[in-house]
């Protein structure tokens, strides 16, 4: 499978433009996908330029190295990349409710559940009714 990761707020806390403290076990777990489970891991961030460069160097300073940066393939030139990336998953913390925790991550991935990727886990989050409106100047 290939899996897409964000990096700020995700492998590490928000510091843009600054590279923030890790998220704890973020780049452990990552490591664990890639050797235990055997997964593709594409870095994919909204840096660019030098403050690409530090996000891969930071990773790789832990061992923790990507099958591509930014793109499908490694070293692919924009020009010649789809807009969109082409990955089965994407771990970041802009996801619809938020980040999950890095060992729900690695579990949900190693034993094959799509519990935290499908629906099914909606039905789990309460429904609340939405708050009726006042209507007039100040109300």
């Amino acid at each position: 499978m290939v899996i897409a990761i964000d990096f700020d707020g995700t492998i590490v806390e928000h510091r843009y433009p600054q590279i923030g403290a890790e998220i704890p076990f973020a780049i452990d777990t990552l490591k664990l996908i890639q050797s235990e489970l055997k997964h593709t891991l594409i870095l994919w961030t909204v840096r660019e330029g030098e403050l690409l460069d530090e996000a891969v160097q930071y990773c790789r300073e832990r061992g923790l190295y990507f099958y591509a940066v930014n793109s499908n393939e490694p070293g692919a030139r924009k020009s010649s990349q789809p807009r969109k990336l082409l990955a089965d998953m994407f771990i970041d913390d802009r996801n619809f409710g938020g980040l999950p925790d890095w060992g729900f991550i690695y579990h949900s991935l190693k034993e094959n559940r799509d519990m935290c990727f499908s629906p099914e886990i909606f039905r789990e989050i309460p429904v609340t009714e939405p708050v009726k409106k006042r209507r007039g100047l100040f109300w």
